[in-house]
């Protein structure tokens, strides 16, 4: 694919609108630096260093879209707790958060990252904490939140519905924008970011699951054998009735199904200089968004992304690209081994590896 083409779109990207809707976490990294190894059991002593709050799961999309050049309505419930401001504060200038609702009572969900190192060595993951808010919606809270999600389709020119098992997006209410959508006359993308639901979304435009979110919704295992992903891809296109499915597959590149359409087998772009992987798969959401808002056909969308995807794992903690640095990476050159592409039922040819995990 012609590179020009790729730079195209991403300066179309500026002025397009993607309503992010559904679960945003609060990613909290905290920082040390290792001091000894405790006296009281076999673990390191961290002297504190720092701490810091960024917007996770469908927060890290919206600031993905902004950061592309695009702008976010951000449609979400949170606490009115510390972990809440922060995260409000951390989102993008073009991050639009007027409909986050923070109800009396509502926690935010936190994970705490605990990373250490010294003080000439790059600091690394020991433990994560995650604190989950369990506590279910009454009906008041989820009908403000549904009736924001609606009003966010009017200036929408895509969707993404962030279900990270919290219970407040569900197929019921995808259905429910779908119709809405119709009625209005606004055919826009809707594109599905879901951990334990896939088979559950029907209809939609694209989802993007990674490898392991597919063996855990089919019950099967992928590893290297091209025919079961193969044959995997085509199945959750055919249940779920999506346009378009893209598997992000780690080291293995990314792997795009359509209806009556070869498979494309995209490659990973990028280095073996691995720094972090949280949140890949919200850049990768983003970023085929944004693309198929902005007029994508879905192999440019996925092409993009997985630009994106390969540029944010060299950055630490839940991290963004800017269309500047997506723009520099097409013009350098493409993903290592190309593409190819299969018809249904047969299997590509090997690609190179490397030991990103995207999406994970």
């Amino acid at each position: 694919m012609d590179p020009a083409q790729l730079v195209a779109l991403i300066e179309a990207f500026e002025g397009r609108t993607v309503a992010v809707i559904g679960d945003v976490v609060a990613d909290e990294f905290v920082y040390g630096r290792v001091a000894r190894v405790s006296r009281e059991a076999p673990v390191l002593i961290l002297e504190y260093d720092s701490t810091q709050v960024v917007a996770g799961a469908g927060g890290n999309a919206a600031n993905n879209v902004a950061a592309l050049g695009g702008r976010a309505a951000l449609v979400s419930v949170i606490g009115r707790d510390e972990s809440g401001r922060r995260l409000l504060a951390s989102l993008h200038r073009q991050v639009n958060s007027r409909r986050v609702l923070r109800p009396a009572g509502q926690e935010t969900t936190v994970k705490t990252r605990i990373l250490a190192g010294g003080i000439h060595s790059a600091k690394q993951q020991v433990v994560r904490i995650d604190r989950v808010v369990r506590r279910a919606f009454d009906r008041e809270a989820r009908q403000a939140f549904e009736g924001a999600a609606l009003a966010a389709l009017a200036d929408a020119d895509a969707v993404v519905m962030s279900d990270y098992g919290s219970g407040l997006v569900t197929p019921r209410l995808a259905a429910r924008l779908q119709a809405a959508l119709r009625r209005g006359g606004h055919p826009i993308p809707v594109l599905i970011d879901t951990r334990y639901q896939l088979m559950d979304y029907r209809g939609l435009t694209a989802c993007t699951p990674n490898e392991s979110e597919v063996e855990q919704a089919l019950g099967i295992r992928i590893a290297d054998d091209p025919g079961i992903l193969e044959r995997a891809g085509r199945e959750i296109l055919e249940r779920t009735a999506m346009q378009a499915v893209l598997i992000t597959r780690g080291s293995r590149g990314m792997a795009l199904f359509q209806a009556d359409a070869p498979t494309v087998h995209i490659p990973i772009h990028g280095t073996d200089e691995i720094a972090d992987v949280t949140g890949a798969g919200d850049t990768v959401m983003a970023t085929m968004a944004l693309a198929l808002a902005a007029g994508a056909a879905f192999e440019s969308a996925a092409r993009l992304a997985n630009y994106a995807g390969g540029l944010v794992v060299m950055k630490r903690g839940t991290a963004t690209v800017t269309a500047a640095e997506l723009r520099a990476a097409i013009q350098a050159g493409s993903p290592r081994d190309g593409q190819t592409r299969t018809r249904a039922g047969s299997v590509p040819a090997p690609v190179e590896r490397r030991r990103a995990r995207l999406g994970a």
